[in-house]
This record gives structure tokens, sequence and C-alpha cells, in this order.
């Protein structure tokens, strides 16, 4: 049952890499005046590519069996997706300051911007200990921290500006959702492995967030 799960889990990265390599050349390729269709084509490669550094070589483990040998790779794989994830979402913030909202955008935006600088000073700090089997969860909750934050004023904007986004109002629960199921991984992965599995509707909402930029 575990080699099943296990396969599954393969194909299911297989298909959130292709699936997000697609969409975002197709907003790319579609773009045209070099907007915020193009801003979000360049948004999903980043995540896509981000998340390829961690998921090929997790994908290796599953069909090799030999973690231990994959071990770095896995590990600064993580730490790479980490701070794509970040850049992930300081884009996706640019993408709805592009419609109009009642909020200070220069305080928020000024808020939005340190997050994810304090989030990935911490992702590149060695005290992390990417590479290890067992990491320090302290370190992990740490740098999620501001992480935690900056997803919550994305989401703030997004749930404040939905009446005026025509395809995008349910961004702001997408990434809500994201979190949500992103929160127990980061708190008791190391304990419990199966956690992990969270991953799996994390990354669904991580393509509707893509899917939902189409209407841009």
């Amino acid at each position: 049952m575990k080699r099943v799960f296990g396969i599954f889990e393969a194909v299911f990265d297989i298909f959130y890499l292709a699936a997000a390599l697609c969409l975002g050349l197709v907003l790319i390729l579609t773009d045209e005046n070099g907007g915020m269709r193009f801003l979000a084509g360049i948004m999903a490669l980043v995540l896509a590519c981000g998340d390829a550094f961690h998921l090929i070589p997790r994908i290796a483990v599953i069909f090799t069996q030999a973690e231990e040998g994959m071990r770095t790779a896995l590990g600064r794989g993580k730490q790479i997706t980490s701070i794509t994830m970040t850049v992930f979402y300081l884009m996706l913030w640019q993408i709805g300051l592009s419609f109009s909202g009642g909020m200070d955008e220069q305080f928020w935006s000024y808020l939005v911007y340190f997050l994810a600088a304090v989030r990935i000073l911490l992702c590149l700090m060695p005290q992390n200990r990417w590479t290890e089997r067992y990491p320090p969860t302290s370190w992990g909750i740490g740098r999620n921290i501001p992480f935690f934050l900056l997803g919550l004023v994305t989401a703030g904007m997004f749930f404040i500006r939905r009446e005026g986004m025509p395809g995008m109002g349910m961004m702001w629960f997408a990434i809500l959702l994201s979190f949500a199921c992103y929160l127990p991984v980061v708190l008791f992965s190391n304990k419990n492995p199966k956690i992990g599995m969270m991953m799996l509707p994390k990354t669904c909402a991580y393509l509707w967030m893509l899917v939902m930029c189409l209407a841009l």
C-alpha cells in the first residue's frame, strides 16, 4: 500500500509541475501588452521551477528508494522552494495591487516586502540544517511565521478587493486554503511523516490560483 501511494504521489507531482509550467506559458504567450497576465505567467514559472528543485529529487526517491543518497538534493531543494514560494507571493501581491480597493497600499506593501525579506533571510541561515534527516522544528516554525503573515496580508488584500476582480474573487480563499493545509505539515510532519500528504491539497490550491489568473 505504501508503494502504491508513493507512485500516486509521484504521478501527482509530475502532473502538477507540467500543469504549472503549461499555465505559465499560456499566460505569457497570451499577454498582449506586458501587463499583469505576463507577470502571472512569470509567477507560475517561478512556482513550478522552484518546486521542481524539491519535487524531482522526491520523485527520484519514490522510484529508487535511495533516500539517503538524495538527502542533500532533497534538503537544498526544499530550501530553494521555500525562497521561490516567497517570491511567488510577492508577485501575487503586485497582481492584487493592479485592482482598486480600500486600503493603504504603501504601508501594506512595505510590510509585505519586509516579511518576505525576513523569510528569505531566515531560509538562508545554516541553523535550518536543511540537509539533515530531521532538521530542527523550531527553525521550521520560525522561518514560516513571516511567511504565514505574508500570506494572511495577501489574502486580506484579495478579500477586500474581491468584488472588483472578475474571475479572481476566490483568490483569497485559495490562499487561506493553501496555508491551512501547510500549517499541519510545518508543525507535525517531523513526528508523523504521513501529515506531509497535506501538501497534495495545498498544491491543488496553487493550481487553482494559477487558473484564476487566466481571467487577467
